[in-house]
């Protein structure tokens, strides 16, 4: 350990949970050289949620406001400053079809105030250029200019937004879709590469223990230290600790529950399909097409992937959303709780007429934009999760971390680009320790693996978690 954090060698967190949000924090506390344990339900970290993009600039979301889009875009500048090798680097196009309500005019006061942010973050210190130039951040489109990209060949390896705007061009159907279309640098993000990295990294620092397949059995505070039970190999283990992190995901309730606090709080059960359109062989943009929540024409998304794999997400109850999968806390229990069904796709997985049939619909759902993305078929098990959102409004994606007595703290993040907010502010919060904004010389070990190291352990998580590999395959520029 280096020679100035011995002192801190002493303090010893432990992290209940190895999502993206404990993984994270995990690393945070063990670069600054503090002892740290991870407790993990699973067999390894970061298996989470699907996650598929960025939301730098929240701009998939136009129900949120101004202040959590700009919180957003500086978040995820920095998470991606911490796994530079996580990030898939193509645009996202943003359509407003007229089956939708709304106007695509009202969408470009939201671009500018974030393209002058990314601007401003990016002239005080040019490591903050990860989404690419700033100057071209969005670029609009009329009907006219994409009935021209339709006529083009997209080149081999696409590098101008016009380029990766061209498959969209040939194959959405163009007559459907109010005008101006937008293509953002919004990035893609791989769960896999990000689990790759953040499990390489732990597992190489001397002054962490990581403890998988281990549940949490009971937590009390006597007064100096928390005391902690649980789980592992049949067996009921001890863990004294000097500060606690409830970074337990949608279930984050449950402990509260068994420390004594109380705390308002949503879940949402979600999930998004892979499917493989063979026809496919050029290199997609991502793809939002905006519509009524919880309707037919619910938003639409096409997440792309290598070898002709995408990811599909319909904001339908027959696709991403389910009956009853929103859920909140009560008086008695800060932990929302899910129907039984829902839970038992996240523990026991789906019964395969489920997926069929869900998957069939998303792919159904998008061919009414994309009408030749009827004849993609299933590409492998879904990708789902429970997403918890901190208090009463399940429109907040912006959200970190909140404290408790005696050392204690519960990680709240709506989205992973929050996660390394959560863990500088309880380094503030306990330590003193001011965020350091050369994220990079904070965390060496992190930022120091090649692409080729992180995408060989990717692919291996991938197949270990039965999942097509390119998924975890870098995608993009």
């Amino acid at each position: 350990m280096k020679s100035e954090f011995q002192n801190r060698k002493d303090k010893h967190i432990a992290i209940i949970g190895g999502g993206v949000a404990g993984s994270t924090a995990a690393i945070h506390f063990a670069e600054l050289g503090f002892s740290v344990s991870v407790i993990e339900k699973g067999v390894s970290l970061v298996n989470g949620p699907p996650i598929c993009h960025l939301h730098a600039g929240g701009n998939l979301y136009r129900e949120i406001s101004e202040q959590q889009c700009l919180d957003l875009l500086t978040q995820s500048i920095d998470t991606i400053r911490l796994y530079p090798n996580s990030l898939n680097i193509r645009p996202t196009i943003i359509a407003v079809p007229h089956s939708d309500g709304g106007d695509p005019m009202a969408l470009l006061p939201r671009l500018e105030v974030i393209k002058s942010a990314y601007q401003s973050l990016v002239k005080s210190d040019e490591r903050n250029k990860v989404l690419g130039e700033p100057e071209h951040y969005f670029k609009l489109y009329s009907q006219e200019e994409l009935e021209e990209l339709a006529t083009k060949n997209q080149p081999e390896f696409p590098q101008s937004i016009d380029e990766w705007c061209i498959p969209f061009a040939q194959h959405a159907d163009l007559n459907t879709l109010k005008y101006p279309v937008v293509a953002v640098q919004e990035y893609g993000w791989s769960v896999f590469r990000l689990a790759a990295i953040a499990n390489m990294t732990l597992a190489s620092l001397p002054n962490v223990e990581v403890i998988t397949q281990a549940e949490l059995k009971k937590a009390f505070w006597d007064g100096s230290s928390w005391q902690l039970s649980y789980q592992h190999d049949d067996q009921e283990c001890k863990l004294a600790c000097d500060y606690l992190v409830n970074a337990c995901g949608f279930e984050t309730g449950f402990m509260d529950d068994s420390v004594g606090v109380s705390r308002d709080r949503l879940v949402e059960f979600k999930a998004a399909y892979v499917t493989r359109w063979q026809e496919c062989h050029q290199k997609w943009p991502e793809v939002i097409f905006h519509g009524p929540r919880g309707t037919d024409k619910g938003m639409a998304q096409l997440t792309p992937y290598g070898d002709g794999y995408f990811q599909l997400h319909g904001m339908t109850k027959g696709i991403t959303l389910f009956d009853d999968g929103l859920v909140g806390s009560t008086k008695v229990s800060a932990q929302p709780q899910l129907p039984t069904r829902l839970l038992a796709k996240i523990r026991q997985g789906w019964r395969e007429e489920i997926l069929e049939e869900r998957t069939y619909n998303a792919i159904h759902h998008m061919s009414q934009f994309v009408p030749n993305y009827h004849t993609a078929v299933k590409g492998g098990k879904a990708l789902f999760g429970a997403q918890q959102i901190p208090g009463i409004d399940p429109v907040l994606r912006a959200a970190d971390v909140t404290f408790e007595d005696n050392h204690y703290a519960r990680i709240e993040v709506v989205k992973a680009s929050s996660t390394l907010l959560a863990a500088q502010k309880m380094a503030k919060c306990w330590f003193d320790i001011e965020p350091n904004h050369n994220v990079e010389d904070q965390h060496p070990i992190t930022v120091h693996w090649s692409d080729a190291e992180v995408e060989e352990y990717a692919k291996s998580l991938a197949h270990e978690r039965g999942y097509p590999s390119a998924l975890a395959i870098r995608y993009g520029m």
